[in-house]
């Protein structure tokens, strides 16, 4: 059906258009997402100032999500979700296990309400061959995205893709490789994912690598170097903020700082420290941050 003549197709479309806005990742304060422990997140980014919060969905079946949803309208909360497949369900080798992961993913973000489904949709953080992706695992991983981004079109959700660092994925590395993906792809329902923690490793320069990707960018996680507090690292801000300027980024802009990360997430990323900063230190410290970059950039004309 033509985009014009499906409301969800112009709901997810809206959803695309709407301002710049400013949230954080759920395990900037906590290290999953239950009942209880979802309400408490929801209480701490709404006291934050944030416009949204992007809920882990890496166990979707494990909350109740209208209860949250709920919530999340009570305090004036918008959420996106974001996760990475289950090993099991690495879509280059299992895509239709990958398939029917998300489409279950996808019916849990209609009962949430969430907008958007971002992350590691393509593949599994940590399954790693030794070599890059073989034209074979990329087919699969093309039509397999390809049907999800229909699916989630046809419900009002949007599609996003990450790119990841060499050590965590050999599929999606740079945002040229996601912008690969997403062209092969060819619905509009799916876009690119960035992120600044991941860019630094790969990029050669982060506002080049952005400028690249006009158009097509909704997602950034805005991560430090060492996954704390924003702007107290080596990631090269003045670039990224420049990139975002060039192509007046309008989409999400998500803290991705892990005072708590999942325990298969800390084991897949390697995080076993411990934060320097609470969650609302982070939350609150790097919501500051971006505002203050935002509008040093004139990306504050892209709030609503």
């Amino acid at each position: 059906m033509p985009a014009a003549c499906s409301p969800a197709v112009s709901r997810a479309e809206a959803s695309r258009r709407a301002m710049l806005k400013f949230g954080a990742h759920a395990f900037c304060w906590e290290g999953d997402w239950t009942d209880e422990i979802g309400d408490r997140v929801i209480e701490q980014a709404a006291r934050a100032g944030l416009d949204f919060i992007e809920i882990p969905l890496l166990h979707p079946e494990t909350f109740d999500a209208k209860r949250h949803r709920r919530h999340l309208e009570a305090v004036g909360l918008a959420c996106v979700s974001s996760l990475g497949l289950p090993r099991e369900a690495h879509m280059p080798h299992e895509p239709q296990k990958a398939v029917t992961f998300l489409k279950g993913v996808l019916d849990r973000m209609e009962e949430l309400g969430a907008r958007d489904l971002t992350g590691c949709t393509g593949y599994s953080i940590g399954v790693l061959t030794g070599q890059g992706p073989s034209p074979q695992e990329l087919d699969r991983m093309v039509d397999g995205l390809a049907q999800v981004a229909e699916d989630a079109r046809s419900r009002g959700i949007g599609l996003g893709l990450e790119a990841i660092n060499r050590y965590e994925t050999y599929m999606v590395n740079t945002l040229d490789d996601a912008l690969d993906v997403v062209n092969r792809v060819g619905s509009d329902n799916l876009r690119v994912h960035a992120d600044t923690y991941h860019m630094n490793i790969e990029e050669a320069n982060l506002r080049e690598a952005l400028q690249r990707v006009e158009g097509k960018l909704n997602f950034i996680h805005m991560s430090e170097s060492h996954r704390g507090l924003v702007g107290t690292g080596t990631v090269p801000w003045e670039q990224v903020w420049q990139g975002l300027a060039d192509i007046q980024f309008s989409g999400y802009l998500t803290l991705e700082s892990f005072a708590a990360p999942n325990p298969e997430l800390a084991a897949a990323t390697c995080i076993w420290k411990p934060p320097r900063h609470t969650g609302q230190e982070l939350a609150e410290g790097g919501l500051a941050f971006l505002r203050e970059g935002a509008a040093r950039h004139g990306l504050m004309e892209q709030v609503r």
